[in-house]
């Protein structure tokens, strides 16, 4: 089975919002007659995956549920009317690309009025439309080796977390940087993240965001290696609420395991988080041994308390949820960033809606 899930994490708290089963078009949504033999209503057709998660985020925003960031993989991040979406919507992200993700670090230039000229020559051009000779849009891969833009960065080592084999050190750059729209013209700036592996510099990622330019790149990092925790609570759901225990064969019933996983995933992690907060105002230290595990949690309550759930019919409604840019100190002469190894967790705990993790 395959299925898109919403997760939500701020702190040390994290729960999956949704879950759906996706539909692949080839061996299902084009074979009606094994659809209904498995319960699949005929309305219930294939869509991308990121048009699901698209669906399940507007449904999130229509119950009541603001998120500073979103972050994603390069499934999702590497599809563009995706990312214009979430820019409609006015939604902070930080998507992971792929390698092949077009765009320029220096805009070509777009003309957008014809020049003097004979008009008896050919047919009248469309306007706005990129100049005849310009530099031509180049892929990540060719960005990191040619591009003179990002030579002229330096590389910066993060230290990202400790890990199960020991700490986690990346080295990042990061460049304006400017993508497609729909017409193929030059949109932005965004920010353009290039990390590669300290103990394997062959291991690097592309990432994509449409923050304010004056973001740090500590809380850019911070978002981008945030997806740990959807993988967390997939382990969690699998080992400890049977979500890859089904044994049913009918489409209602799957997606009812689904969501009474997520339900579940929600009660004990706020079951967890009351037990925290508990022993810290009794004074004792937290579940883990440290009493400011969940500060940023302080004044914290039901993530869900306000909406009574989540509407399955709320898609669309009150989904326009504005971005909210906040003053922040510019990256340039600032030396708490440029700081090699900066500890990435040490940063002051985010408020709570700050992360969500999208996969499948």
């Amino acid at each position: 089975m395959v299925s898109v899930h919403l997760g939500y994490a701020a702190g040390d708290f994290h729960t999956l919002l949704d879950g759906e089963p996706y539909l692949p078009e080839e061996t299902w949504h084009n074979d009606r007659a094994r659809c209904r033999a498995a319960g699949i209503p005929d309305e219930v057709v294939y869509r991308p995956k990121w048009r699901m998660a698209l669906e399940q985020y507007r449904r999130a925003v229509g119950n009541g549920i603001r998120f500073a960031w979103l972050t994603f993989d390069e499934g999702y991040g590497g599809k563009p009317p995706f990312l214009r979406e979430l820019d409609a919507c006015g939604q902070n992200y930080v998507a992971e690309i792929p390698v092949s993700f077009v765009g320029w670090t220096v805009p070509p230039e777009v003309l957008y009025r014809e020049l003097p000229r004979d008009k008896r020559m050919g047919r009248p051009r469309r306007f706005p439309r990129l100049k005849v000779r310009h530099t031509p849009a180049c892929a990540g891969r060719d960005i990191l080796k040619h591009s003179p833009v990002v030579r002229r960065v330096p590389w910066v080592a993060y230290h990202v977390k400790d890990g199960a084999k020991g700490p986690l050190v990346w080295e990042a750059k990061g460049v304006p940087f400017w993508i497609k729209d729909e017409r193929g013209l030059p949109v932005g700036p965004y920010h353009l993240l290039i990390c590669r592996n300290v103990l394997d510099p062959t291991e690097v990622k592309f990432f994509l965001s449409n923050a304010p330019a004056d973001t740090p790149m500590t809380v850019l990092l911070l978002v981008a290696f945030a997806r740990w925790r959807i993988e967390r609570m997939f382990e969690d759901s699998k080992g400890e609420l049977g979500l890859d225990h089904f044994e049913v064969r009918r489409y209602g019933s799957l997606c009812r395991h689904l969501l009474l996983t997520c339900v579940s995933h929600l009660f004990l992690a706020e079951f967890c988080q009351r037990q925290k907060k508990r022993r810290r105002t009794d004074g004792a230290s937290g579940v883990d041994g440290d009493a400011d595990v969940g500060g940023s949690l302080a004044s914290w309550r039901p993530v869900l308390a306000e909406t009574g759930g989540i509407d399955r019919g709320a898609i669309g409604v009150n989904a326009g949820a504005e971005r909210k840019i906040t003053a922040q100190p510019p990256q340039a002469n600032s030396a708490a960033i440029t700081a090699p190894r900066l500890e990435i967790d040490q940063l002051d705990p985010m408020p709570m809606a700050q992360e969500v993790a999208l996969s499948y």
